[in-house]
């Protein structure tokens, strides 16, 4: 995990809210604890109502402007399918010695999907084509860019390679199923491209970032690489985020997209498969995830 570039304390926060928070009754007076530190953001919980989002490093800054600005209009699509989105409650600016925008939204009670048993999850497939297909329509022109998201497959086609020839080496390596992951790699490649105007995507959708109750679906968190392109890139989602049959409810729910876009989604899947492999020796919990989507591919 990358290092912090900007020390966040609940002293900063609580100065934060005096000055900016006025849309939250009493916020700089309510009880603030850390809840966790991802690679771009820390969240702290406020109250029992909010949390707040504040990036650690300056390449997040940028991310957070993409949520202040397209959020509500991407929450009006979806919440109509009963799937929540954070919608910025405060579009927190620099101040207090921070250096970058941060976010106080509603706070959604519920589990990260990384805690829920992969079988469990089958019963989120439908609600979460709901809300996909509610997300996925025509962006408009200035929609956010993003150049590892919702791209062509052949863009990040040497770092597939590198990260699958890392896997190899290593002396744990699961061989045959690297081969499976690769050969979905391949025939993504040979997919028909998407040729349609760019449709709205989440960008970074794993189970990471979905919030769950049992086995109800709450939300869709962390839009910061929201950006506009080939949906496959979310619906990589059916392979990492469920088994064989949640996937195929899923797909089944989905039965207006075609075939191509199926086979290039397979190959995000791989891909995102190999990142968290190759990238999480500190995080065991997105490494047990890399391990179980791998499996998904034998």
């Amino acid at each position: 995990m990358p290092a912090a570039e900007h020390t966040i304390d609940e002293a900063l926060i609580r100065a934060l809210l005096r000055t900016q928070g006025a849309a939250i009754p009493d916020a700089a007076g309510l009880p603030l604890r850390l809840l966790t530190t991802g690679w771009d953001n820390e969240l702290w919980r406020l109250g029992d109502e909010y949390v707040v989002r504040l990036p650690r490093r300056a390449i997040a800054a940028p991310l957070v402007r993409h949520e202040h600005r397209w959020l509500p209009e991407v929450a009006a699509r979806v919440e109509p399918t009963g799937v929540h989105v954070p919608v910025p409650l405060v579009c927190g600016e620099p101040g207090e010695g921070y250096p970058w925008p941060w976010t106080v939204a509603a706070w959604t009670d519920g589990d990260a999907a990384l805690t829920v048993p992969r079988g469990i999850r089958s019963s989120w497939a439908v609600p979460l084509a709901h809300a996909l297909r509610a997300l996925h329509t025509p962006a408009p022109p200035d929609h956010p860019v993003n150049p590892f998201r919702g791209v062509p497959l052949a863009v990040r086609a040497d770092r597939f390679a590198e990260r699958l020839a890392s896997l190899r080496a290593r002396p744990d390596a699961d061989g045959a199923r690297l081969d499976a992951a690769a050969d979905a790699w391949r025939d993504a490649l040979a997919a028909e491209p998407w040729n349609r105007a760019p449709v709205w995507i989440h960008g970074d959708l794993h189970p990471g970032n979905l919030v769950a109750q049992g086995r109800t679906l709450r939300a869709i968190i962390d839009f910061g690489d929201i950006t506009a392109g080939d949906p496959a890139y979310d619906l990589a989602i059916g392979w990492l985020a469920f088994d064989a049959e949640g996937r195929a409810a899923f797909v089944d729910e989905l039965a207006d997209v075609d075939a191509a876009t199926w086979r290039r989604a397979r190959g995000w899947a791989a891909a995102v498969t190999l990142i968290l492999l190759d990238a999480s020796d500190d995080n065991p919990a997105y490494l047990a995830l890399g391990r179980e989507c791998l499996a998904e591919f034998s």
